[in-house]
């Protein structure tokens, strides 16, 4: 196979030989390490929201089991109507999309980011993958935000932008199957959202429109470039950089 290749023979993924960059970028692992660096990057902010005020840690009901506080999750990003509007935290935006509200929580999230991520990847490639669950995490809290939900986390308003750019992706290039799964689920993780208390169904809802849009808008027709490997290393570290901020502003 050759750097130049514009499919894989074997899978069919597009650019299998990134351009001639493959060696370096495989090292980061697969998905150009971004599965990774969602799971530790989650696991580590949630263990330190714990650790930053044990004192607060809450126990009770199924998904609240190992609660951060409120104040730990306001301090590291947590997103909503009282961190943009009242203290002035826009960027929170992009953080809130990495920070949970309890084991059950980050467990299931994590596990659906392993499900789809690489399903999403095959489809538009690696790079176009950040882009969209970046996009997809802007959107979704932003409907959060202007519904007034006053405090809000997880990684369920990205995911939920996956299960946008898979029905895109199914409705574009004709993969039915995988377009209506992906919007099944969808579905029934809404309606979830409406019969269990604390569920932010905006951030839901905004992030599958966010995907949708970005899928509109990269097309799983089209081949990589360039320009969407740079996009995605700035969506990796705007978002590094939007957490930090709140740690800062935190205590500025």
């Amino acid at each position: 196979m050759g750097v130049n290749d514009d499919v894989c023979f074997n899978c069919g993924a597009r650019n299998p030989g990134l351009w001639g960059y493959a060696p370096l970028l495989r090292k980061l692992g697969y998905n150009l390490g971004f599965v990774q660096i969602i799971t530790w990057g989650c696991v580590a902010l949630y263990v330190v929201t714990l650790l930053f005020d044990p004192a607060g840690i809450r126990t009770g009901g199924a998904f609240a089991f190992l609660a951060p506080s409120t104040e730990s999750l306001l301090i590291f990003g947590a997103s909503g109507s009282i961190p943009v509007f009242m203290l002035g935290r826009w960027w929170t935006l992009l953080s809130a999309g990495w920070l949970h509200g309890g084991l059950l929580h980050i467990f299931f999230n994590l596990l659906w980011v392993r499900q789809l991520a690489p399903v999403t990847a095959s489809l538009y490639g690696s790079s176009r993958l950040v882009i969209i669950y970046t996009v997809a995490t802007i959107t979704g809290f932003t409907f959060s935000t202007l519904a007034g939900v006053g405090i809000t986390i997880g990684a369920s308003a990205p995911l939920f932008g996956l299960f946008g750019a898979l029905f895109w992706a199914g409705r574009k290039t004709g993969s039915s199957e995988v377009g209506q799964q992906a919007l099944m689920y969808a579905i029934i993780l809404l309606i979830f959202g409406f019969l269990w208390p604390n569920v932010d169904n905006f951030a839901h809802i905004g992030g599958f429109v966010g995907g949708v849009l970005a899928a509109v808008w990269l097309n799983p027709l089209k081949e990589e470039n360039y320009s969407h490997l740079l996009l995605a290393l700035v969506c990796v570290a705007a978002t590094a950089i939007s957490i930090v901020m709140s740690v800062l502003f935190a205590f500025i």
